[in-house]
């Protein structure tokens, strides 16, 4: 690809697929690769949080919008897009070739409002991989799609960042399904906010350990270089210390404070900062937040209720400042990347997220311990009737609910973390059927339960270990866990016997 300025770009065969190497992008020609990006997503609740609004608007999907957004990206001078929420079963087509034509790039969140990894209750499940699977498979058509983010800012501050653990096996499970199906490579990478206790610590977890596991890239959302700063009031000069010896690319996935007067008064002096020689060597460029002005004041555009696109004073403030960096970067061919993985953090106070992962999730798994249940759920069993039933049972007996807890901290994980509510309710139900001797009263629940002929499956747990495991040790584990869990209507506190893959850590 020709490295002139996105804007002038109007071939479509010129945005081919990028090429990663080392801690760098590069163009198919050997070109280094700098993100001049802008965030384009209306209204989409943050992902890794409890949703409050499960509705959004694919932005790739609305051919209309993209037909007025696209040219004003491209006057900014973009090369890529973020986007947040993507619907896989929407028709991406006009839009993606419209982004194609102006020489634009995308990357996306895998995950959307309602199907995303939440920091206070993590779990990676079937529902979720297969969310993530269908995402990369409606994208991976297009040469314009650099990658995907498993998650963003889903460990915020320090009591959640257990919930890393789940992204990260996310990563894993994403860049292994990429390569079985024998897909082009697309990155998958990770979305870090900027909080001081844990930020060093994320960064080096979604860097270490194997190269399977590991984020092929990392994004930054910072905000600290507001107004007039410089490089030591913004801490950007920490950021080319820490990030100086980093594997894989590193970014600003999202970056443009509105302090102290708002969006319209913003005037990208970093941006400026981020393309110079001493950053350019370090950060990959970046992504400003964001395309449209919101309630939280931070748009290059506003869109009038008849679907009017006007530019804010801001959209002329970036232009001139992306228009004018010129950032130096390496050829292809003579960069010989010599950084090595971080080691990864170790399990303290302000970090509880283990190296070994969470399995990866498999259909056939829960499938197989089902059918196997002489005691599952009743098939009239309202979801929000399952908190009593899973109060009662791991209540009487905690050793009964092994199997469907996991421990981020020990890195123990049940073998049927990943499966659905309905089917963890058959696991827990049939272990009560089995400690009670099959008793005649033991599968009712009022009506709640019933008992079926198991078919003989053999040993569940054996499906779970696959290529992408190095081990068929499933344990129960004597260590106990408290952990809150919800299901349903419920929260209870529990000491948990958790029935693991123990040192079966997930190895692809």
């Amino acid at each position: 690809m020709d490295p002139l300025p996105a804007f002038l770009y109007r071939d479509p065969q010129l945005t081919r697929a990028t090429v990663l190497q080392g801690s760098k992008f590069f163009y198919p020609n050997g070109t280094q690769f700098f993100l001049k990006g802008v965030a384009y997503q209306q209204d989409t609740s943050a992902a890794g949080a409890t949703p409050t609004n499960a509705t959004f608007v694919d932005p790739l999907s609305d051919t209309s919008s993209c037909q007025r957004d696209v040219p004003l990206l491209a006057e900014l001078g973009t090369n890529i897009i973020r986007t947040y929420a993507i619907d896989p079963a929407a028709d991406h087509s006009a839009c993606m070739k419209l982004l194609n034509d102006a020489g634009i790039y995308v990357i996306s969140d895998l995950s959307q409002p309602s199907l995303s990894i939440n920091r206070n209750d993590p779990e990676w499940n079937v529902d979720l991989f297969t969310h993530y699977q269908k995402v990369v498979d409606t994208m991976v058509q297009y040469s314009n799609v650099v990658g995907f983010f498993a998650g963003n800012e889903v460990s915020n501050q320090n009591n959640n960042t257990g919930a890393s653990a789940y992204v990260k096996a996310a990563v894993r499970d994403t860049k292994q399904y990429i390569k079985d199906k024998n897909y082009r490579w697309m990155g998958v990478g990770y979305a870090a906010n900027d909080d001081p206790p844990i930020r060093d610590q994320i960064a080096d977890y979604f860097n270490c350990g194997p190269a399977d596991e590991s984020v092929d890239f990392f994004g930054y959302n910072i905000y600290s270089w507001c107004g007039s700063s410089d490089f030591e009031a913004s801490g950007y000069n920490r950021l080319i210390d820490f990030f100086q010896t980093y594997s894989v690319p590193m970014f600003f996935a999202e970056y443009g404070c509105n302090l102290p007067g708002g969006a319209a008064d913003r005037t990208f002096e970093e941006t400026t900062a981020l393309y110079s020689s001493n950053m350019s060597a370090v950060v990959s460029g970046g992504i400003v937040y964001e395309y449209f002005e919101e309630v939280n004041d931070y748009g290059l555009v506003t869109v009038s209720s008849d679907g009017t696109a006007t530019k804010s004073k801001d959209f002329s403030a970036l232009q001139q400042k992306v228009r004018a960096v010129d950032p130096k970067g390496v050829s292809m061919a003579d960069y010989n990347p010599t950084a090595k993985p971080a080691n990864c953090p170790q399990i303290n106070s302000t970090w509880e997220a283990n190296s070994v992962l969470p399995p990866t999730p498999n259909e056939s798994v829960c499938s197989c311990m089902v059918k196997s249940s002489e005691c599952v759920p009743a098939s009239n069993l309202a979801s929000s009737s399952y908190g009593d039933i899973f109060n009662y049972i791991c209540g009487k007996d905690e050793s009964l609910c092994s199997g469907i807890q996991g421990n981020s901290s020990t890195g123990v994980y049940g073998a049927y973390t990943m499966c659905a509510d309905q089917d963890k309710l058959a696991f827990v139900l049939n272990a009560y059927y089995q400690s009670l001797n099959k008793a005649a009263d033991a599968c009712d629940f009022n009506g709640q339960a019933k008992t079926q002929a198991a078919s003989s499956q053999g040993n569940c747990t054996t499906l779970a270990t696959s290529k992408n495991t190095t081990s068929h040790n499933f344990a129960v584990m004597g260590t106990p866990l408290a952990r809150a869990f919800t299901r349903g209507e419920f929260s209870v506190n529990l000491y948990l016997v958790v029935a693991l893959v123990g040192a079966g850590m997930v190895a692809l």
